[in-house]
């Protein structure tokens, strides 16, 4: 028989389960701030529910979105600024669905460290309520992942997961109803949203400085600038869904890579890059890190976060409709024969 004088525990393996279940009492009241018709359930239970009916759908159907934030989340740890990274997770998976026409109706997330903080966990699921409710979708559950040895101390990952949904005949994108001539609108984004991190981390470590420092090309620290939270889309798509053809969400690839995966492959994307003005943040990072334009275009969203598609008589109601979103809105381009 073994001798037990010196009995191991789970937190001694370094998992703290009083640390979990302090962090879900801590968030609950971020997660009831997020309820919306169809989601009335709490948190901590074994699955989240949503109902369809209750959300007013007629022949709904279902689209789903994973993502993350990639190596942004190297910039906000190493800053400590963590409460605006759970807005770009939501916003990375909400638009994403909103491409395909579907409003989101509920999200889960999963948060993955080390060892548990609680104060830092419970400010990142601040700002994923935050975005939740920005994208009016339910956060219903997640999932709080302690592993020791697979993280450095105060290192952590996050993965998100949304489900939208849409009416079945008004799905998007429409390609067959797009045509040579159709107008390109684009949505201007609040910076870099959360591609290109591994590249712009690069360019700041050739500058020469840190994310502390000043910023070169706005007021304020450096890594507060690049920590600008993803914008999220839907409550200035909602209401012109019904007037565009299609959507890209402007995500690793760039406006050359994305925009084709909302077009027919009769037609091609012709983009005005002089139709707006590129921040000052794309500016320095070209400057400093002497990148290519080609790379730029591809690396980055120069700018604009969304893309949509509309018919030429559509093209001044829609921009009268996005006005009240504060979002600003240019003509970049048209469809042409491929």
């Amino acid at each position: 028989m073994t001798d037990h004088k010196n009995p191991l525990s789970y937190k001694d393996a370094g998992v703290d389960i009083d640390a979990g279940e302090a962090l879900v009492d801590r968030i609950k009241p971020m997660v009831k701030s997020t309820r919306r018709p169809g989601a009335d359930g709490t948190i901590g239970g074994f699955g989240g529910v949503f109902d369809l009916k209750a959300a007013g759908f007629t022949d709904p159907v279902l689209v789903s979105g994973t993502d993350g934030v990639g190596t942004k989340l190297k910039v906000a740890i190493e800053t400590g600024k963590l409460d605006t990274v759970g807005v770009d997770l939501v916003a990375m998976c909400v638009n994403d669905v909103l491409a395909q026409g579907a409003v989101p109706l509920f999200f889960l997330d999963y948060f993955a460290t080390g060892k548990l903080d609680v104060d830092s966990a419970a400010s990142v699921v601040s700002g994923i309520a935050d975005g939740c409710r920005q994208a009016g979708a339910a956060l219903i559950g997640g999932e709080t992942a302690e592993m020791p040895g697979m993280y450095a101390d105060g290192e952590f990952d996050l993965a998100g997961f949304v489900v939208g949904a849409v009416e079945r005949d008004a799905m998007l994108p429409l390609m067959d109803d797009m045509a040579a001539g159709d107008v390109l609108i684009g949505l201007a984004s609040s910076g870099p949203h959360s591609n290109g991190y591994s590249l712009i981390r690069r360019v700041v470590e050739r500058a020469g400085l840190s994310f502390h420092d000043a910023s070169p090309f706005c007021d304020g620290p450096l890594g507060e600038a690049l920590l600008a939270p993803t914008t999220i889309y839907v409550d200035a798509v909602k209401p012109i869904l019904g007037d565009i053809l299609g959507l890209a969400h402007i995500t690793g690839g760039g406006l050359t890579d994305n925009v084709p995966r909302m077009l027919p492959d009769r037609l091609t994307a012709a983009f005005d890059f002089a139709a707006w003005d590129r921040p000052a943040v794309f500016r320095w990072l070209q400057e400093t890190g002497d990148i290519e334009e080609t790379e730029m275009r591809r690396a980055f969203n120069c700018g604009i976060g969304v893309v949509l598609c509309v018919k030429p008589d559509a093209v001044m109601d829609v921009l009268t409709k996005l006005e009240p979103s504060g979002i600003a809105a240019h003509v970049i381009g048209e469809l042409r024969a491929a």
